[in-house]
C-alpha cells in the first residue's frame, strides 16, 4: 500500500481500530503503521498472523487483543490493555461491522439486538471507554465508520441500514457533547468497498455493473481508497473538523 500523505503527529500516537485485522480494517491498520502509529486492534478471529505480517513488512508491531466487540466490559478492558501498552488511546476508529443480509419480515427481536450490538452499541461504549484518556490527554479524534447504504434507502438489510443511520446522529451527539474538551467525532461513510468477504458472498456481476453505472468514477472501491481519508479525520489537519460524515463512494450519492 502506498500513501499519499505524511501527518506528523500520528507518528507515536496510541490508535484502537475495531476489527483492524481484516477487510478495510487491516488497510486502516496498516495505514497508521505506516505513519508511525502505535496501534491496537481487536476482533474474535485470531490475528496474530496479520500483526506478524505487518511487523515483519513494517517493523511496527501492532498490538492484538482477542475481543467479541458485543461483550461490553471486554471491550472496555481491551481499551485499558491498549492504554497500558502505548499510552492513553488518543484515536479510535470504530471499525468493525456486520452487513448481513435479511428480510425485514424474518427478523426476530434477538436478530435485531445482535446486529445492533454489533453496529451501533460497540461504537458507544468503545467512545466511552476512550473519554477519559482523550480527556487527560487534552483531546482525540474518533471516527465512526458509517455507511451510504442508510442513504441510499438500500433494501435487504434494514437492521444495518438503520444502525448506520444511527452512527451518524450518535456521532452529532457525542461531537457537541465532547468537543469542549477537544474531543473531535466524525464519521465516514464508505460506498461499497469490495473486500474479499464482499466478493464471495454478494457482489454478482449485474450488481457490481448496476452500481457502477449510478458513480462518477468509474472505478471499484477497494480497502486502500478509504485509508487516506481516516488519517486526516486522525491528524491534525482536520482539527476544527467535527460532528461531519465524509462519504468515500465515488460519488454514487450526493451530501450538503
Amino acid at each position: 500500500m502506498q500513501l499519499d500523505a505524511t501527518y506528523a503527529d500520528l507518528n507515536g500516537a496510541s490508535v484502537f481500530i475495531t476489527g483492524g485485522g481484516s477487510g478495510i480494517g487491516a488497510s486502516l491498520t496498516e495505514g497508521f503503521l505506516m505513519q508511525g502509529a502505535k496501534v491496537t486492534f481487536v476482533q474474535r478471529s485470531d490475528g496474530t498472523a496479520f500483526a506478524d505480517e505487518m511487523e515483519a513488512k513494517h517493523r511496527n508491531r501492532p498490538l492484538f487483543i482477542k475481543c467479541d466487540i458485543t461483550d461490553v466490559p471486554a471491550l472496555k478492558q481491551a481499551v485499558e490493555d491498549a492504554a497500558a501498552a502505548h499510552g492513553p488511546v488518543t484515536v479510535l476508529v470504530n471499525n468493525a461491522a456486520n452487513d448481513k443480509r435479511h428480510a425485514a419480515m424474518d427478523i426476530t427481536a434477538e436478530d435485531w439486538d445482535w446486529n445492533q450490538s454489533i453496529n451501533l452499541r460497540a461504537y458507544l461504549f468503545a467512545a466511552q471507554a476512550v473519554q477519559p484518556g482523550m480527556v487527560a490527554a487534552g483531546g482525540g479524534s474518533i471516527i465512526n465508520f458509517s455507511s451510504i447504504s442508510y442513504m441510499m434507502g438500500n433494501a435487504g438489510y434494514v437492521s444495518y441500514v438503520s444502525a448506520n443511520a444511527g452512527i451518524t446522529g450518535m456521532t452529532r451527539g457525542l461531537a457537541r457533547e465532547w468537543g469542549p474538551e477537544r474531543i473531535r467525532v466524525n464519521a465516514l461513510a464508505p460506498g461499497w468497498v469490495l473486500t474479499q468477504k464482499q466478493l464471495d458472498m454478494w457482489a454478482t456481476p449485474e450488481d457490481l455493473d448496476a452500481h457502477l453505472a449510478r458513480a462518477c468514477l468509474k472505478d471499484h472501491l477497494k480497502p486502500e481508497d478509504i485509508v487516506g481519508g481516516v488519517l486526516f479525520l486522525a491528524s491534525n489537519a482536520s482539527r476544527m473538523m467535527t460532528s461531519q460524515t465524509m462519504v468515500i463512494d465515488g460519488g454514487v450519492v450526493v451530501t450538503g
